[in-house]
């Protein structure tokens, strides 16, 4: 199993007034691990890849523990549970060590801007997806 860990700095505006993370916070930092895998490490260039367009059709976040703020950063580790057609589900662990603060997922579908209308994965990207599959658990 292959997973993709993108280390995220934690900034002081990111403090809500009980001195941790703010709820709404963490989808900014599932937004930045996502935004890493999509357009640094996919495959692919222009309106027929991740980089051309996609976008974010549900998110569904569990919080598990409080993350009080800190000056190094916090690990999301980030695979692929499921592929279809035109969509793809991410799944998401922020953490540090044994810690898990949140456990999320997030669907995402390729879109093609100029027509307006979301658009199949490509075999190639339906590639790159493939080495981070884990299926979820029933």
């Amino acid at each position: 199993m292959t997973r993709h860990v993108y280390r995220c700095p934690l900034r002081w505006a990111d403090m809500d007034a009980y001195g941790h993370v703010n709820n709404v916070v963490f989808l900014r930092y599932l937004e930045e691990a996502r935004i890493d895998f999509m357009f640094r490490l996919a495959p692919g260039e222009g309106r027929g890849s991740f980089k051309g367009g996609t976008v974010v059709v549900r998110h569904e976040i569990d919080y598990k523990k409080q993350l009080i703020h800190r000056h190094e950063p916090i690990e999301i580790e980030l695979w692929v549970t499921q592929i279809r057609a035109a969509s793809a589900t991410l799944a998401y662990e922020v953490r540090d060590g044994d810690d898990v603060y949140v456990r999320a997922s997030t669907v995402i579908a390729p879109f093609d801007f100029e027509a307006g209308r979301p658009r199949r994965i490509t075999d190639e990207e339906r590639a790159f997806l493939e080495k981070y599959l884990e299926p979820a658990a029933a």
